[in-house]
């Protein structure tokens, strides 16, 4: 009790913990604050009418709306399927069922690149399946649900795996069914995380180049992303309106965070409180 108490420890503790908050600080500066400031400097560059007159032109707007629509649509079915996919790695057992696992991270390590030329081999014009989707929203929506599947999936699966099986049991045995189980036990519990992961696949797919530049073709209007528009303005050498851009889509990511973290909190909170 006494050595808990000395003030020689205790200033230790607290210079250790200063310390390993300094040093973190300084790193997420670095490595995240600094650019962001960078670019935000650099769209301001040429003053709040030219970032104005470059998110709002004909080809900003289009780029946006074509952006939001894939990956909101991709968010939402990965959220499903996402869930869906968890659940059988968790709750089923059947042969592969490891290799099935570690194919899930296939995404993270694949440079994305090699996903476009997966999905233009598999899916244009010589496609061995006899489906051609090049050039068109349904082969960018199919490249961005590859690479943001597994965010889902890695953010849903920890939570399944420490879920209480007894409350299950114990809601069985007085009568529920599988999907009241589902809707009243489960669902509460995998709420933050579902939305968390769905919100990180969202953010990932609204700023997706590597896996949608050569599948997807850029048409404008109908299969260009933002963030092909934005490669596009670096190469006529547009560096403000790019930057321009960029910041919307950063907003865009950040409020979308921000808003599906909030809500999973509350519902987290809310369900200690039940508890």
């Amino acid at each position: 009790m006494t050595a808990a108490l000395d003030p020689g420890i205790f200033a230790g503790r607290y210079g250790s913990t200063r310390l390993r908050v300094g040093v973190a600080t300084t790193w997420l500066s670095v490595i995240v604050l600094l650019p962001l400031a960078a670019i935000v400097w650099q769209s301001a560059g040429g003053g709040w009418a030219a970032f104005w007159e470059a998110v709002t032109s004909n080809a900003a707007l289009e780029s946006f709306r074509v952006t939001l629509t894939i990956s909101t649509v991709v968010a939402v079915v990965n959220l499903f399927f996402g869930l869906l996919v968890a659940w059988v790695l968790t709750r089923d057992d059947f042969p592969g069922k490891r290799l099935v696992d570690a194919i899930i991270d296939l995404p993270f390590a694949l440079p994305t690149i090699v996903a476009s030329l997966v999905m233009l081999a598999l899916y244009g014009p010589n496609s061995p399946v006899g489906v051609h989707i090049q050039h068109t929203k349904w082969g960018v929506a199919t490249a961005l649900l590859f690479v943001t599947l597994p965010f889902v999936v890695r953010s849903v699966q920890p939570v399944l795996l420490e879920l209480d099986r007894e409350v299950e049991e114990a809601a069985a045995s007085l009568g529920a069914d599988n999907f009241t189980i589902f809707r009243l036990v489960i669902l509460p519990a995998l709420l933050p995380s579902l939305l968390s992961g769905t919100g990180l696949a969202f953010s990932r797919a609204i700023g997706e180049y590597g896996s949608v530049v050569l599948i997807g073709g850029a048409v404008p209007g109908e299969t260009e992303v933002s963030s092909q528009y934005i490669r596009t303005l670096i190469e006529f050498d547009d560096r403000t309106g790019a930057a321009a851009v960029s910041i919307v889509l950063l907003a865009f990511s950040f409020v979308v965070l921000l808003i599906l973290r909030t809500v999973g909190a509350r519902a987290a909170k809310r369900q200690e409180l039940e508890a």
